[in-house]
């Protein structure tokens, strides 16, 4: 990662920190205090006043400058949504690994999937002069849209960019989605159904959809289910989605859960009401996490390869320091069946 190194884009003209402190009507060490990530001693709105002057001035500390060039921060930040979730965890331990191995340290942020959360955690990284940044399964929001208009180096992971372009690492969502249909068609399942959070992200739409055409193609005229659940994780939304498929039709015999934690809220829903899972109603999930081997035996699953993102996103990171253009990685994903019994087959 020699090469990682690149000047900052160049800043529009000379603006100090008097010059933002004259600006704002606040003393230079108050914008000195905001520009370092102490926030917590000046109003909100002095903060926000601040913190926009910056970044439309485009002023950066000096010290930024002379860390990027000689490699004295060694510092990038992830920012990641929900690290209760296993799939983000999965994926913050294989980039902390990758970036250990090269001489990097990580910092690892929850934005619990706020807009206003990651913009914190962008502007509070690039004053502890993060030389990149990963943001896992990201939000529009204003800092980010900045920080992209000030071409800083990130890459999108599991989520694309939501204003379009740059480096992305995730897997083919659709494919995986349809994946899971010929799972459940080859199951012999012939009233399907599928369940997902009310708030759909890109991902979730992705995986759904594929898995719908992929049923509309193959079986032409099948009436697939559908149904949403509130909820602030997956576990929750899975229940509650489970909840309203079987109030409102009874139970399927099979169901796409678009995240092995649904599938989870999935299982309880069905123990609650006396239905086996699988022999009655066949689950196929999206994850492959590492628990299942432990308290899913009943949950075949789409299994995304965690482990290597952190290779795939330290590449890319470095890719994209050195100026070369970065574009998509998708990662292989492989069915992993299980039986009631707890045998699994790779597919």
């Amino acid at each position: 990662m020699n090469n990682w190194h690149r000047e900052p884009a160049p800043s529009s003209g000379q603006t100090s920190l008097a010059d933002i402190a004259v600006e704002a009507g606040v003393s230079v060490s108050t914008v000195s205090r905001i520009a370092n990530g102490d926030l917590g001693r000046a109003s909100a709105a002095t903060v926000a006043k601040v913190q926009r002057l910056i970044a439309e001035r485009g002023y950066r500390p000096n010290p930024v400058g002379r860390s990027l060039r000689g490699g004295d921060s060694r510092l990038v930040a992830m920012l990641a949504p929900n690290l209760d979730n296993p799939a983000m965890a999965a994926i913050a331990a294989s980039t902390e690994a990758a970036l250990r191995a090269v001489g990097y340290v990580m910092i690892l942020c929850d934005t619990h999937d706020r807009p206003d959360l990651q913009d914190e955690y962008l502007r509070a990284m690039r004053s502890r002069f993060a030389e990149g940044f990963i943001v896992v399964s990201a939000v529009a929001s204003p800092e980010l849209e900045a920080s992209l208009d000030r071409r800083e180096p990130i890459v999108f992971v599991n989520r694309r960019n939501p204003y379009g372009g740059g480096p992305f690492i995730g897997i083919d969502n659709r494919r995986a989605g349809a994946d899971a249909a010929d799972h459940l068609l080859a199951c012999g399942v012939r009233a399907p159904a599928v369940i997902h959070p009310a708030e759909l992200s890109s991902t979730i739409r992705e995986r759904v959809e594929g898995f719908i055409d992929r049923l509309e193609e193959r079986r032409p005229g099948l009436c697939v289910r559908r149904y949403d659940g509130p909820g602030g994780n997956h576990l929750d939304c899975g229940y509650a989605a489970a909840k309203r498929l079987t109030a409102e039709g009874g139970w399927p015999d099979g169901v796409l859960c678009p995240s092995d934690l649904m599938a989870y809220g999935l299982f309880r829903a069905a123990g609650e009401q006396g239905v086996r899972i699988p022999d009655e109603c066949c689950p196929v999930g999206i994850d492959d996490n590492d628990l299942n081997d432990w308290i899913a035996p009943w949950l075949s699953s789409i299994k995304i390869p965690y482990r290597h993102f952190g290779d795939a996103i330290v590449t890319s990171l470095r890719d994209l320091r050195a100026g070369s253009s970065v574009g998509e990685v998708l990662l292989p994903h492989k069915l992993i069946r299980r039986r009631s019994g707890g045998e699994t087959i790779e597919n």
